[in-house]
């Protein structure tokens, strides 16, 4: 995932979700059931480390579609 430059390193949920190309909803999915990119937590608010993000993005590729997730 090539993101710009001037990128924040905390995105909230809605950034993460159009950065992502996924819905908010599906976001706050992932939170509940597990599977999603890892977040962080402050009281309420949570938002999404680029670093995290980064690397949820590799360890999801794939090469083809019956490969098993990991």
């Amino acid at each position: 995932m090539n993101l710009p430059i001037d990128t924040p390193r905390k995105l909230r949920v809605r950034e993460v979700a159009e950065l992502l190309r996924v819905s908010k909803s599906w976001l706050d999915k992932k939170r509940l059931s597990g599977g999603g990119p890892p977040y962080l937590k402050f009281g309420r608010r949570v938002v999404y480390d680029m670093a995290d993000l980064e690397d949820w993005a590799v360890s999801n590729r794939r090469n083809h579609t019956s490969e098993q997730e990991s």
